[in-house]
């Protein structure tokens, strides 16, 4: 029990430090340095942060799988990818738009590292039957997580370097409190084959044929993410252009609607991974929740209101409970190598994750273009668009056999 609370107190400061920017601050610190162009500069921040991130993470689950350290598997890149990690983040806060981008970039690079590697632990050290618990407890990080940045952003404006720098010290102390503590697996060299530039490569891909239940979680991941990653990109700007607030609100509004998501987060998480694991089914959990996603996505984007948005943010938090928590633990039982390469194959996985915000941004302007009145964008038809792709999520589980 104890491991498990450490395992998830590290997590949460890894989340603290890492989703805050995207869902707050970074949108700021883009409309202090881009004034006049801030939508465009924050889909470039995004879109290269993405793209490291989507290059970063298998390559750091490799390494991680083939790590034969007498310090373990895990804590070398769980360390080293901390330490870039809060570079990134001090570097957003000393320069002008190009060293936003270059301290993001750095960011992403750092973090996600540590993301895969601490990943790994779950199918590494937890029992299968506990996954949907562990997993469940996790997710909450995330979400605690980001009111936790969210609130401590807010308790430091208008200081822009503490918006960014104390989440970071959070993730260090709790980081390294795990790390202390963890019993690493470690590989005797011998057992780690030597591996040139095919058989790198050669790695990083998981056939279909071979692993059709582990592609079918990716692609319902992916589509779950193209709207969820729509949403955190996009509510800030919502929120300035759809309904009007002024920019001195949105700190507090978005306080206001991470504490809702929170708690209805926390309930989906918990409820959720709990009766996942007592049933003993995945799938039809994490398909009714993606269902439930869209249609907070869809009441979203029909608000006119203040009220009604925060409406469509808790049905949206409930649906994101559930389903992350109980995918996490389906995701960990179609691994197609847990004993080798379990940080390997999160780390291909985490792609689902991360490639949706290099896309979501990237092709949300063609939405916010439709049916546009007088140039004001059109931020009905986007989240539509994004209830959509949440529901091709739970399409994408129907041919998924190995898991019930």
């Amino acid at each position: 029990m104890a491991f498990v609370v450490f395992y998830a107190l590290a997590m949460f400061g890894v989340f603290v430090a890492l989703i805050t920017p995207p869902v707050m601050t970074l949108a700021l610190r883009v409309a202090e340095v881009a004034p006049n162009n801030k939508e465009s500069v924050l889909s470039l921040v995004l879109g290269l942060g993405a793209l490291i991130s989507i290059l970063t993470n298998p390559v750091a689950g490799l390494l991680s799988d083939r790590t034969t350290s007498r310090m373990g598997m895990r804590k070398p890149w769980i360390l080293v990818g901390l330490a870039v990690g809060v570079l990134g983040l001090y570097l957003i806060c000393i320069g002008g738009v190009a060293l936003v981008v270059v301290g993001w970039c750095v960011t992403q690079l750092g973090f996600n590292f540590v993301v895969p590697t601490i990943l790994a632990i779950l199918p590494d050290q937890i029992p299968e039957r506990w996954h949907g618990r562990v997993s469940g407890v996790l997710n909450v990080c995330l979400q605690v997580g980001v009111v936790a940045g969210v609130f401590v952003a807010q308790a430091v404006t208008p200081n822009m370097t503490a918006m960014f720098m104390v989440p970071a010290a959070m993730a260090v102390v709790l980081v390294l409190l795990f790390t202390a503590m963890l019993k690493d697996r470690t590989r005797d060299p011998v057992d780690v084959k030597p591996m040139d530039l095919k058989g790198f490569f050669q790695s990083m891909w998981v056939s279909p044929k071979t692993a059709p239940d582990f592609w079918w979680a990716f692609v319902s991941r992916f589509l779950f993410f193209m709207g969820l990653a729509t949403l955190m990109s996009y509510q800030v700007f919502y929120l300035l252009d759809k309904l009007h607030l002024a920019p001195s609100a949105i700190p507090e509004t978005m306080l206001k609607s991470t504490l809702v998501t929170t708690a209805t987060t926390i309930l989906g998480s918990l409820g959720g991974g709990w009766l996942s694991d007592s049933t003993g089914r995945r799938k039809i959990f994490v398909v009714v929740s993606a269902v439930v996603y869209a249609g907070g996505l869809a009441i979203i984007g029909a608000a006119p209101t203040m009220n009604l948005f925060l409406w469509g943010i808790a049905v949206c938090g409930l649906g994101q409970g559930v389903y992350l928590a109980v995918d996490l633990a389906l995701v960990a039982e179609v691994l197609p190598d847990k004993t080798d390469g379990a940080a390997k194959d999160m780390g291909l996985f985490s792609l689902a994750n991360n490639l949706p915000q290099t896309i979501a941004p990237a092709v949300a302007p063609l939405f916010l273009t439709i049916a546009a009145v007088n140039g004001a964008a059109n931020y009905t038809s986007l989240f539509v668009v994004a209830a959509l792709f949440a529901a091709g999520g739970a399409l994408a589980l129907a041919p998924l056999k190995g898991v019930k």
